[in-house]
């Protein structure tokens, strides 16, 4: 009986059998849907699940440990930074995040010379008066600006500053500073008054009763004329003895706070030559004197915020030449008001997109690493500085490197960003760069030394967080593929366990899933095996 060869597959002309049957792709569809589901069903089998699936959670094992050993030696993602590096400049862009490390060295040098504790509390060089300021915010708010905790601290500091052990022969004096209520040190510096002209008395009464700044003005111009009769006795004595020589420290510290009040004072009236003339005497006043507390002032952030006001940039870099040294305490006000004067250069003509394609330039370089330097010191200003979080009274003590001393500089120096044109937008394209060189702030520092783990707790203590978030330290994130790649590697495990614990019921979950995936394929084939003629399938599995 001779064969069907439309039935057998073989060739009329030779006998060779066609190829266009037994290929997957020219099969119909109901033949084709049953070659795959036999094909899974071979390919599902337990055993092969579970080897595949070790291997899957080796090499994503692998691949995680990897990603956590470079992450944690240098702070980056290894496939995050093979793609920056290698890929991004083949797709058209330029990396210039990344500002050189020059400074290094200067770093290391003031983190070795720093003798400060981490969480010392400071006073607030533009601190604002208790009675003009404080106390008006409370009567229209309703809120109150200080803490118990910051007051506590300047009542300890007119103790420290304004007496000294022979203070009881004038215990009205004394009495004054000792009340821990406001009420009662206003009533004690009354009584004090009525009895001798007492410099410290006035001080109180400017501080904490006067309602207004001329009020406050008028208070202490009476405290000066009486500190300056103090200080002229007591220099003439001063070497008499250890008593009169401390009589004579305590003297001349009542006389510079109340010149630098008076400072404050005409700056806030807008007198700011004035008040720059007096500054610049204090700061020279506080060289000639060799006494510690009168560094704590710090007069010179008076005399910067001032001069800033002024415009006279020429005058703030002689002071910053001065007074920013790698032996001297740093200051959020010295670190942002450098990373400004550099970016006062630049900012004008700054654009992100034109520095993408060309790079940046020395002097943009330059403002750049400023930045990262004063964002590194103080993580927390940016914020206040681009209006990203709201700005609340300053206290009168802050923790530097803490919120609190991010307050107090944005409070005051948010007028002098704004007025420099394109400064604000410098600093909002780059300051995030600073998080990148510094991957563990808390462990080691890139140009200061580690940030401190107690600013958070210090910051809470001296502002009102009834209406005010601290802000913490920006903690880095896990750059992607390492979260990716963790995530694949539990996968990859629990598949494996579920596929030893239920070797059958893996098996069909395995069949369904391949199945449903390879549905789609089929549905395409079959519409394309609808539209297009079968002599053309035969043709193109022929070739």
């Amino acid at each position: 009986m001779k064969k069907n060869p439309f039935i057998t597959g073989e060739s009329l002309q030779g006998g060779v059998k066609s190829s266009a049957l037994s290929s997957p792709i020219a099969r119909p569809s109901h033949v084709r849907h049953r070659v795959l589901t036999e094909h899974v069903s071979q390919h599902s089998d337990p055993q092969v699940l579970r080897g595949s699936d070790g291997d899957l959670i080796l090499i994503s094992g692998l691949i995680l440990i990897f990603e956590w050993w470079y992450f944690r030696k240098y702070g980056t993602s290894f496939i995050e930074q093979v793609s920056v590096s290698h890929l991004r400049p083949l797709l058209g862009g330029v990396d210039n995040a990344t500002p050189s490390n020059s400074n290094a060295s200067n770093g290391d040098t003031d983190s070795s010379r720093q003798s400060v504790s981490e969480c010392k509390v400071w006073r607030n060089p533009l601190n604002l008066f208790r009675g003009a300021e404080y106390n008006r915010y409370t009567w229209v708010t309703g809120r109150e600006p200080l803490t118990y905790y910051d007051m506590n601290l300047s009542a300890q500091d007119h103790q420290t500053f304004f007496t000294c052990d022979s203070d009881h022969l004038r215990p009205a004096d004394a009495k004054s500073l000792e009340r821990e209520e406001s009420t009662g040190r206003v009533s004690a510096a009354h009584e004090a008054l009525e009895l001798e002209d007492c410099a410290t008395a006035y001080i109180l009464l400017a501080e904490e009763e006067a309602t207004t700044i001329v009020e406050a003005e008028k208070l202490f111009k009476q405290a000066l004329k009486a500190g300056e009769g103090c200080y002229r006795r007591s220099q003439q004595l001063q070497h008499h003895g250890a008593q009169y020589e401390a009589q004579h420290r305590r003297d001349t510290n009542v006389l510079v706070y109340i010149k630098r009040r008076l400072a404050m004072c005409s700056r806030k009236l807008g007198r700011t030559r004035e008040a720059v003339k007096m500054m610049r005497d204090l700061c020279v006043f506080q060289l000639m004197k060799e006494f510690p507390l009168l560094s704590m002032f710090n007069i010179h952030e008076n005399l910067l915020e001032s001069l800033l006001e002024l415009q006279a940039y020429a005058d703030v870099q002689a002071v910053l030449a001065k007074y920013d040294d790698i032996s001297l305490p740093k200051s959020a006000t010295i670190c942002y008001t450098a990373a400004l004067l550099k970016a006062r250069g630049v900012s004008d003509k700054f654009s992100p997109e034109a520095a993408s394609r060309r790079g940046l330039s020395t002097a943009e370089m330059n403002a750049v690493e400023a930045i990262h330097r004063a964002v590194e010191f103080n993580p927390h200003v940016p914020k206040y500085l681009l209006e990203m979080k709201s700005l609340i009274l300053p206290p009168e003590h802050i923790l530097k490197r803490g919120d609190s001393e991010a307050i107090a500089y944005a409070f005051f120096h948010l007028q002098h960003w704004k007025r420099v044109e394109g400064a604000l937008n410098l600093l909002h394209c780059t300051w995030e760069g600073t998080f990148r060189m510094i991957p563990y702030p808390l462990e080691k520092g890139h140009l200061f030394y580690p940030y401190p783990i107690c600013t958070e707790t210090a910051d809470r203590e001296l502002l009102p967080t009834v209406f005010h978030e601290v802000s913490v330290y920006p903690k880095k994130e896990l750059p992607f593929f390492i979260l990716f790649t963790a995530g694949l590697c539990s996968f990859t495990a629990m598949l494996a366990l579920l596929t030893h614990q239920f070797p059958e019921l893996m098996g069909v979950f395995a069949k369904a899933f391949l199945s449903t995936l390879f549905a789609p394929l089929n549905f395409i084939m079959e519409k394309v095996e609808s539209i297009l003629p079968s002599s053309l399938w035969h043709q193109l599995t022929r070739i």
